[in-house]
């Protein structure tokens, strides 16, 4: 065993305890089964009731599944028409892959700082960054929270730039009633493990676009199609197709679908205890002079994703490292989300420097994430507590 936190002391629980954690059920493991079982393992029957499914849950008109979250953004800053010489504006608080498929495109990614308080992307901050080359935002809805959409669809709207909401974090969240996935121009979302509803890997693009949705179509499967309607030459046969566009081998298997399915049977449920264990957190926390909680705009009703732990330094004997490692002396095991994207050393070689996002370089600093996931128990969620307050009382000031 690690050795414990304090001095003298032992940790508040034996056994570790890690920031994220799918739930697997008999229905998922029966759902995945039956495909097994099918003829189809991929490009088959699951992949459309997921779709369905998607744009039932979410109002959108049209939904493509792909392989994983990064491909839904690489395919929508590709239906975009982005290319060489454009800009794509982002927030740098994210995964590394809501700028890099703008770098995929060969466009530049551009930074905006986050609010301070939600530490969403400052729609305001988010203006004073677009010029002529600007072709698109991406705005990430961190930690879950919908990022401000209405100012930022305003500001698109306006200057003609495609609004790409990555909604990775965001599957049942709502914004001023909606549900994310029905606003803007196209929506992304992942199924990765750690997510709200998980497929192992897995993705999709979600618009009302009809056009948009022809091009992600294409683009999800090497360019190629069979539609009669898209074809540009007499068909030769029941065999024929054709290649349109220089799209990626970016499809979901059934055995995915299927699993994502399933998992979406139980999202009203997964976020119902993803709220109720926020709110623990917040309750417990808020009292903390050492920590600050982060707020939420009253138009988002949000399915949180991350629970994130941010300390006030001013009021710690210990940084931010040494706080992470005595949690994981409790046996409490956290994350950090994220490092800046232009902190990474592929970044520098291209020319960003440090500096130029203040307030989400500040946040950096300061936070860490904590276990929230459905499965945790009551129990968890208490020892989870426990350690930080016990930390609180030894190492502040």
């Amino acid at each position: 065993m690690e050795k414990p936190a304090i001095e003298g002391g032992s940790p508040v629980r034996d056994t570790k305890l890690f920031y994220g954690h799918q739930y697997i059920d008999e229905e998922d493991i029966a759902a995945v089964t039956a495909v097994l079982r099918s003829d189809f393992l991929t490009c088959g029957p699951e992949i459309t009731k997921l779709e369905d499914r998607l744009c039932a849950l979410t109002g959108a008109k049209h939904a493509v599944a792909v392989s994983n979250g990064t491909a839904a953004l690489h395919i929508a800053c590709q239906a975009a028409g982005i290319g060489e010489g454009d800009e794509v504006v982002t927030t740098p608080i994210t995964f590394a892959a809501s700028a890099n498929c703008a770098l995929y495109c060969g466009a530049r990614p551009v930074f905006a700082d986050i609010d301070p308080d939600t530490y969403n992307i400052d729609p305001a901050k988010v203006e004073e960054k677009i010029t002529e080359a600007t072709k698109a935002v991406v705005a990430v809805d961190y930690t879950g929270q919908a990022a401000d959409l209405d100012p930022l669809l305003s500001l698109c709207r306006a200057r003609g730039i495609v609004l790409i909401e990555d909604g990775a974090h965001s599957i049942g969240t709502r914004y001023k009633g909606r549900p994310v996935g029905s606003i803007a121009d196209m929506t992304t979302f992942s199924f990765h493990p750690v997510k709200t509803v998980t497929g192992g890997e897995g993705g999709a693009v979600l618009t009302d676009d009809d056009e948009l949705y022809e091009r992600l179509s294409l683009l999800r499967a090497h360019g190629i199609t069979r539609k009669e309607s898209l074809l540009r030459h007499p068909s030769h046969g029941g065999w024929y197709y054709e290649q349109l566009a220089l799209g990626m081998n970016y499809r979901m298997t059934d055995m995915q679908a299927a699993l994502i399915s399933s998992q979406l049977n139980k999202l009203e449920r997964f976020c119902a205890r993803r709220r109720e264990i926020v709110e623990r957190y917040n309750e417990a926390f808020g009292r903390l002079p050492q920590i600050r909680v982060q707020k939420e705009i009253a138009a988002s009703d949000t399915a949180r994703h991350l629970y994130l732990l941010r300390l006030v330094p001013e009021r710690l004997r210990i940084g931010r490292k040494e706080f992470f490692d005595a949690m994981a002396a409790e046996n409490i095991c956290c994350n950090v989300h994220y490092i800046p994207v232009y902190y990474h050393p592929y970044y520098e070689e291209l020319g960003y420097q440090r500096g130029i996002c203040p307030i989400a370089e500040k946040l950096y600093e300061e936070i860490m994430s904590l276990p929230l996931y459905y499965g945790l128990s009551d129990k968890d969620v208490g020892d989870v507590i426990c350690a930080v307050e016990k930390l609180c009382a030894y190492y502040g000031k």
